[in-house]
Formats: C-alpha cells, structure tokens, sequence
C-alpha cells in the first residue's frame, strides 16, 4: 500500500504541470482560463491559439500521462493501478503548481489508459468521432469516451473492488469538471424547447 500512496502522490504532482498554462505565458500569451470556458485544456488552448498548440499541448498531455502509467505498471501492476490515474487527473484539475485551476482530464485519462487497455482507447475514440459527429458536442463526445475508458480499466481487472472504485471516481471527477457545459446544453435545450412552443 506505500506503494500504491507514494506513485498517487507522484501522479498528482506529474498532473499539477499544466503545460498550456506554461507555454502561453512563455509565448507571452493571455491565461489560457481567463478566455471561453475559463479551462486551461485542449480544447480551450485550441480556441485560444489555434491547432498547433492545440496539439502540443495534447500530445504532452498523453506523454505525462503515458509516463504515469509506466511508474504505475512498474510499481503497483494490479487492481490498484487506476488510482493513479484518478490522482494525475486530480492534479490536472486543481494543479498546485497554478492556484488550483487547471485542466478537465480527459487527454490524461486518455494517455493512462493506453497502457492498460489500449482496445478501450481504440473504442473510445471511436465512439468520441460518432458521438461529435451526431452532436457537434465535444464535451458530450468526451464524456462517452471517459465512461468507455473507465468502463475499459473495470473489464481489464476483472471489477476487483479497488478498480471499480477508482474507475467511478475518475469517470465522477471528470463529470464534475464539465458540469458547466452540461448546464449551459441543458439550458440551450431548454430555450430550443421553449421556441418550438411558442
């Protein structure tokens, strides 16, 4: 078990290193979480200063999650290991390197899980590209992938109780991290409702 604490402890800190944060103020950029949604993710990062930043940003993020699940795999190699990827998302969300306000998750879990059950991520990705299509919604495609990564670590270990746990948890967290997308869908579709009835 000090194991298990010592490699979530270091995932935690790996995550607390938000890199589109870092690399706007090295640019001489704006806070990536002073514009749009006020996130310092992917997405944000892309709205903000276009595609190539967008995808630096993206493939250090599955880099640092990668390298997580390596200390991870080597150290606790069992029904255990999700834990570390719940705590590299914890830091990417409240990083205590940046006040406590970071990222949502999503490309960290994404990184972790290829380790792990690289046919969820193929899934996932999958199931993200026809979500997005039907919907236009890149949160609503990213909660379907998480629910399938989550869903890909609980048939990996069997749904040991510590795994199912975790695997919640993580799915939990990154709900919680786009709850204001959800909220302004909900109210979007509300007003739509509202016009069709008048």
């Amino acid at each position: 078990m000090e194991r298990v604490v010592l490699v979530c402890v270091a995932a935690y800190l790996a995550g607390s290193i938000n890199f589109s944060i870092l690399f706007f103020r090295i640019a001489g950029k704006a806070d990536p979480r002073l514009s749009f949604s006020g996130n310092a993710g992917t997405t944000n990062v892309y709205r903000q200063a276009g595609l190539p930043w967008a995808v630096l940003v993206f493939a250090l993020d599955i880099g640092r999650a990668l390298a997580v699940a390596c200390l991870a795999v080597h150290y606790i190699n069992g029904e255990w290991l999700v834990w570390a990827g719940f705590f590299l998302i914890l830091g990417n969300t409240f990083p205590c390197f940046h006040s406590f306000r970071g990222g949502k998750g999503v490309a960290n879990y994404l990184g972790f899980t290829i380790l792990i059950a690289p046919w969820a991520v193929m899934l996932s990705a999958m199931i993200w590209a026809c979500v997005f299509w039907l919907k236009r919604m890149p949160f609503l495609a990213s909660l379907f992938m998480v629910a399938t990564l989550s869903v890909g670590h609980g048939v990996t270990f069997q749904w040991a109780l510590p795994t199912a746990a975790g695997a919640f948890m993580t799915f939990a967290l990154i709900v919680l991290n786009h709850r204001k997308n959800i909220l302004d869908a909900l109210r979007q579709e509300d007003a739509t409702a509202g016009q069709h009835r008048i």
